[in-house]
């Protein structure tokens, strides 16, 4: 069979098979692609530790930014930005497109940045990768904008999924993460993508659980402090949020070239790895010795280490590094849970706690809910890599509480500071979303009757009387004047003698705003919502194109609403 022959049946299927499909194959890749960033971390991080001299660790760091750099911004010339806010800005304001080499630039990139001691995770090069699969797949398939958002949001499920053994996770942060909504066309691909790619990552590595802990007897006291912890994460999960967004921007201010930034970015990360190796890479190991009570250390060198992780990573994500920020996060929040217990019982000496590994495992969920908003992805995702029923209750707390009390503070999430910023936030299917990718050239409208500045009523009158518009554009050799609105001059044009007396130049309103051909309709309606008018005149460096209405955006929105709620 051929090519052609398979497309042209896959076109023809009904769309929930075509979903299912989908799911399967971005799976199968977001689990290969998962499988391979481990193991090629793992193999390249353990030839470094085992071939280099301690002396020499230093440079590593720098030479990983450095080699990040060159793989994004030279060779694949991915300059779009990187990471899930990549991912969740295509899927909510460009209909799901990625570019193919979205998928492959990331994940080398990530693995100099991580497997060279940058602080970050590997999560978030698999996520890109599976969502850029899963777009390129649509599109080969012909699949409309809705197909295309929903297996770009799979990819996303397929990659938390294999990389954390976790499709419960998986489907849940893709759900509430990336797309923000839940509906039955999202959830189709997104499960079968999560589970086919945690059956893939389990042939290969098992069905493991990636942080094992004893079994853990929570007390009324735990429930308790959890409440109080809740306020603690919180307060670092600010400075966390806070360091990734200032040191970019400082960075930026000063230094323009993106090398002499991995260099200065690379120095520092090289600086605090060299005296605190705990600090690098994704920081999986240490987590594993919090929660299975083989980490002790006093209180300040504890605090030392959390501040330390929160800078390197922010410094190596901001220098141009490759890789996400949910190891980071899991470490930070383990790193807090230590802290707080420290603390707690420095307070009350006799009161009965658990001990250090509870809140770990709590301040791992609840620094993934406080700095994602995503309470249900905290407390799924660590319920399932460290086994954690057991502490269910201490979990659904601390997560809810710090998602909640952190929006005083910092209104969006880690992923959509920047995409905010540009006004990017709104979800498939919303209004904002329906309008935003339709440009003013695509509704204008361009059957008008024009008239010029010297014309008088009189010789208008019978022009205008004949046309059903309200508005009148001035127009001179193309190149516009004003607007000429009727309800303005109605009284005059009844009187046949002051008519021929009076200019349209007299009459037009020019405090029209005007708009252009590439504006989206989004921006255009709170342009009319401002103004109150009904009509924009659509000018081009001066010459004019046409009128855009509210009446017609607001039929083409009912259209569009029509259209894309129309599932199955």
């Amino acid at each position: 069979m051929k090519l052609s022959d398979i497309k042209t049946l896959f076109i023809n299927l009904d769309q929930k098979i075509q979903l299912i499909i989908i799911g399967f194959i971005v799976g199968v890749v977001s689990g290969a692609a998962s499988l391979l960033l481990n193991f090629s971390l793992e193999f390249l991080s353990e030839l470094i530790e085992e071939n280099i001299k301690t002396n020499f660790i230093f440079v590593f760091p720098i030479m990983g930014l450095i080699l990040s750099v060159f793989f994004l911004k030279t060779i694949f010339k991915d300059n779009r930005g990187h990471g899930v806010p990549e991912v969740i800005y295509s899927v909510r304001a460009e209909g799901g497109k990625l570019r193919l080499r979205s998928s492959i630039s990331h994940l080398l990139a990530s693995l100099f940045t991580i497997s060279f001691g940058g602080s970050a995770g590997p999560e978030a090069p698999v996520v890109i990768s599976g969502a850029s699969i899963g777009s390129n797949i649509s599109n080969f398939f012909q699949a409309n904008e809705r197909l295309r958002i929903s297996t770009a949001a799979s990819g996303a499920a397929g990659a938390i999924a294999a990389i954390f053994n976790a499709p419960i996770a998986g489907i849940i942060f893709s759900l509430e993460v990336i797309l923000g909504e839940w509906s039955i066309l999202s959830m189709l691909p997104v499960a079968i993508s999560s589970i086919t790619a945690t059956v893939i990552s389990r042939l290969f590595n098992g069905n493991q659980i990636p942080f094992k802990h004893r079994g853990i007897i929570v007390n009324i006291n735990d429930i308790f402090a959890s409440a109080f912890f809740s306020v603690f994460i919180v307060f670092f999960a600010l400075i966390f949020v806070k360091s990734l967004k200032i040191y970019p921007n400082l960075l930026s201010k000063y230094i323009k070239k993106a090398y002499l930034k991995a260099i200065i970015g690379g120095s520092i990360v090289s600086l605090i790895v060299f005296y605190l190796p705990q600090v690098k890479g994704e920081g999986y190991n240490l987590i594993r010795e919090i929660i299975s009570k083989n980490y002790h250390n006093s209180f300040y060198l504890i605090l030392l280490i959390l501040l330390l992780k929160i800078l390197a990573t922010s410094v190596t994500l901001g220098s141009g590094g490759a890789g996400g920020v949910f190891a980071p996060s899991l470490v930070i929040g383990s790193l807090t849970g230590l802290l707080f217990y420290s603390l707690l019982t420095y307070i009350f000496p006799q009161t009965s706690f658990y001990g250090a590994s509870l809140f770990a495992l709590v301040g791992m969920s609840g620094m993934l809910s406080a700095t994602l908003h995503s309470p249900l992805t905290g407390i799924f995702l660590i319920v399932e890599i460290t086994g954690g029923y057991d502490v269910i209750i201490p979990l659904i707390i601390v997560s809810f509480l710090s998602s909640v009390f952190i929006k005083y503070f910092e209104k969006d999430s880690l992923y959509l500071i920047e995409l905010s910023r540009k006004g990017y936030t709104f979800l498939p299917r919303s209004d904002e979303r329906i309008l935003y990718n339709i440009r003013v050239n695509e509704i204008i409208e361009k059957d008008l009757v024009y008239v010029k500045r010297n014309d008088n009523l009189d010789s208008i009158a019978l022009k205008i009387s004949n046309s059903r518009r309200n508005i009148y554009p001035v127009v001179e050799n193309n190149k516009y004047y004003g607007l000429l609105n009727l309800n303005d001059i109605k009284a005059l044009l009844l009187n046949s003698d002051i008519r021929k007396t009076i200019f349209v130049e007299e009459v037009m309103r020019t405090d029209y705003p005007v708009v252009s051909l590439d504006d989206n309709l989004l921006d255009v309606l709170n342009i009319f919502d401002n103004t109150g008018y009904w009509s924009l005149p659509v000018v081009e460096n001066g010459k004019f194109m046409g009128l855009v209405s509210k009446a017609t955006i607001l039929d083409l929105y009912r259209k569009e609403l029509k259209a894309q709620t129309d599932i199955f």
